[in-house]
């Protein structure tokens, strides 16, 4: 890109674990895009996630300026969403308050607090002044009341789920058959580092499995829904810590403990070797995921337009065909690999921008 070329963008910043991907968009086409990767050691100098701010707020500027992004060319920033309080779907105004509670973690650390932050920081640089948005976070929270309901009076079933994700596909097969998203009916299922299975009814997703540390599908790293009598035992033996336990739970759960990997190709590979240790896990990946997919469609009342699989995990036929063996008998299987969050979030900008949606604050 030339340096002295001037174009209105959209910069995106999506921070994860170990990476932060940036993209300018003009419209809905890539004009330019990287990920920067993050060692183990450079983010273990940092004690929480707002601390890795600076860190990561400098090397996004500093990849905008090799690249020759004018910062006077941005007409919006939108970052991804983090685990604020529970909000409604929508693109969010990033906003004092968001601000506070997106480094204080409101409801919980996760890299993906990082997003909004980034985006405000780097906008307040800006000569022109430009509008900051978050959408669709993690936290997105449509439970109808009854789905809040769990078995004691001191839990509450929360929904934390695939959301940004969700909400692009489940629209993308709205548009792809004529047909508004919030006339449908559709059980969408992703299948990534977690696994989310939500029942969406006329444009809400009315329930769906707590994916982060909560209950639903086990997936490469997260156990889901564990025995919670053996839980407790495990939690007062004395054997374990209660990051250890965190940590089985989420981030060394799941395939990672079952398998010693989380990398499902390989794992499927292994399998079809004739590793019958690893095809018994994988297919009980697949009959769990199946299970929930029939939980929601029985919150849908068998009301069911389509299942929908997305995720980096739905490229591999291996299990989405196995997975569709349990459930076509419900709804049509529609597959949309991959999770191009980068440009659901350059599209709900543009949205927000164009007046298509009006932005909501926080």
């Amino acid at each position: 890109m030339e340096k002295n070329e001037k174009l209105t963008f959209v910069l995106v910043i999506n921070p994860g674990s170990t990476s932060t991907k940036i993209a300018v968009y003009d419209q809905l086409d890539v004009v330019w895009q990287t990920t920067i990767r993050h060692t183990t050691e450079e983010l273990s100098q940092y004690d929480s996630i707002s601390d890795q701010l600076p860190f990561r707020r400098q090397l996004v500027l500093d990849q905008l300026m090799a690249a020759g992004i004018d910062l006077s060319s941005l007409q919006v920033i939108i970052g991804r969403g983090g685990l604020i309080k529970p909000v409604l779907s929508g693109v969010y105004h990033v906003n004092e308050l968001m601000k506070r509670h997106l480094h204080i973690g409101y409801q919980g650390q996760h890299a993906s607090n990082l997003g909004g932050l980034i985006a405000a920081d780097i906008a307040a640089l800006c000569p022109q002044g430009v509008k900051t948005f978050i959408a669709d976070p993690v936290v997105v929270d449509e439970l109808q009341p009854c789905a809040r309901i769990a078995g004691h009076p001191l839990f509450e079933r929360q929904s934390i789920f695939h959301a940004l994700n969700q909400k692009a596909v489940a629209r993308m097969y709205a548009h792809e058959i004529n047909r508004p998203y919030e006339q449908l009916n559709l059980v969408v299922v992703h299948l990534g580092g977690g696994i989310s299975v939500g029942a969406h009814r006329k444009g809400q997703v009315v329930d769906v499995n707590q994916a982060l540390d909560g209950d639903g599908p086990f997936s490469p790293e997260r156990s889901g829904t564990l025995p919670v009598g053996q839980l407790v035992d495990i939690c007062f033996s004395g054997t374990c810590t209660r990051k250890e336990v965190e940590a089985m739970i989420n981030g060394k759960g799941g395939l990672t403990a079952l398998c010693n990997s989380n990398d499902v190709q390989k794992l499927i590979a292994k399998a079809q070797t004739g590793d019958q240790h690893t095809e018994m896990i994988l297919n009980a990946l697949c009959y769990q995921v199946a299970k929930e997919i029939g939980a929601m469609s029985a919150v849908l009342k068998g009301e069911v337009d389509a299942i929908i699989f997305t995720g980096g995990i739905a490229y591999s036929k291996w299990i989405t065909e196995r997975i569709e063996t349990y459930v076509r008998f419900i709804a049509p299987v529609h597959v949309y690999p991959g999770e191009d969050e980068m440009a659901a979030l350059a599209k709900n900008a543009l949205m927000a921008i164009s007046g298509e949606i009006t932005p909501k604050d926080y």
